[in-house]
C-alpha cells in the first residue's frame, strides 16, 4: 500500500475573469510521505493558496487530480470530503482564528467534539495536546489573555489533536515576530518528530523554509523542488 499522503498528477487551475482565463496552477506534480515536512515558498498571486485550498478539498482542480491517503478528494460529495477533513487534516491559518469566547481547552476541544466525540474524553485529548505545544497551564484562558505566539500554539494545538495524517498550514508565522516565529518553526518540527504527522507550509520566510528540510517554490503557477545547498 502507498505510503504517501500526498499524490497529484498534472494539477491545473483556470479561473475565468470575464472573457479571460487565469492559469493559477500549471500542469503540479506533488508527492509527499507519511512524516514528512514540506514548504512551498513563491511570491504572491505564484499559486501557493490555491494548492493549499485544493489539497485541503477547499477547491477543486480544473485538470489533473490530487489525491490524499489514496483517496481522489475531487470525487467525494461535499459531506464526504467535511468528514474527510475532519478524520485526516488539520488546518493553521496566519491568524489564528481561535472562537474568543471560548477557553484554549475549548477551542482545541471543538474538533473533537465535531467528530462526536464525549465531552469530557475531548478535555482530556485537548489538554495532553496543549501540554505539548507547552501551554497546558494556560488551558482555562481565554485568547484574549494570550499573547500571539501563544494563540498560534493553540491553533496549532487544535490542528493536531484529531491525529490527522496531514497539516496544512498558510503562512502560519506571518503575523508574528521573528524570535516567536522560529519558536513555532522548532514546535512544528518537535510535534512532526512526535507524532509523524505530515506537514505542509507555505511561507514567504526562505530561512524559516530551509528549517523544513524540502522546499518547493511556485513560480507563475509552476512548481520545482529547491535546494537548500
Amino acid at each position: 500500500m502507498s505510503n504517501l499522503v500526498i499524490d497529484c498528477q498534472n494539477l491545473g487551475k483556470v479561473y475565468q475573469d470575464g472573457k479571460n482565463k487565469v492559469e493559477v496552477l500549471k500542469g503540479v506534480n506533488l508527492q509527499l510521505e507519511q512524516g514528512q515536512m514540506l514548504s512551498i515558498v513563491g511570491s504572491s498571486g505564484s499559486g501557493k493558496s490555491t494548492l493549499l485550498h485544493i489539497l485541503g478539498t477547499l477547491d477543486q482542480a480544473t485538470t489533473g487530480h490530487a489525491k490524499i491517503k489514496n483517496v481522489n478528494v475531487a470525487k467525494l460529495s461535499r459531506n464526504q470530503q467535511a468528514e474527510f477533513r475532519n478524520a485526516n487534516m488539520g488546518f493553521i491559518y496566519q491568524f489564528h482564528h481561535l472562537l474568543m469566547e471560548f477557553t484554549a481547552l475549548e477551542n482545541v476541544s471543538m474538533p473533537l467534539l465535531i467528530k462526536g466525540e464525549k465531552a469530557s474524553l475531548a478535555h482530556t485529548e485537548a489538554l495532553s495536546m496543549l501540554e505539548k505545544v507547552g501551554l497546558g497551564h494556560r488551558a482555562e484562558h481565554k485568547p484574549s489573555e494570550l499573547s500571539g505566539g501563544e494563540r498560534q500554539r493553540v491553533a496549532i494545538a487544535r490542528a493536531l489533536v484529531t491525529k490527522p495524517a496531514l497539516v496544512l498550514a498558510d503562512e502560519p508565522t506571518g503575523n508574528l515576530d521573528k524570535q516567536n516565529a522560529i519558536k513555532i518553526y522548532d514546535l512544528l518540527n518537535e510535534l512532526n518528530q512526535q507524532l509523524q504527522t505530515s506537514f505542509v507550509i507555505v511561507t514567504h520566510d526562505l530561512e524559516l523554509a530551509e528549517k523544513l528540510g524540502r522546499s518547493v517554490q511556485l513560480d507563475d503557477g509552476v512548481l520545482t523542488e529547491v535546494s537548500h545547498a
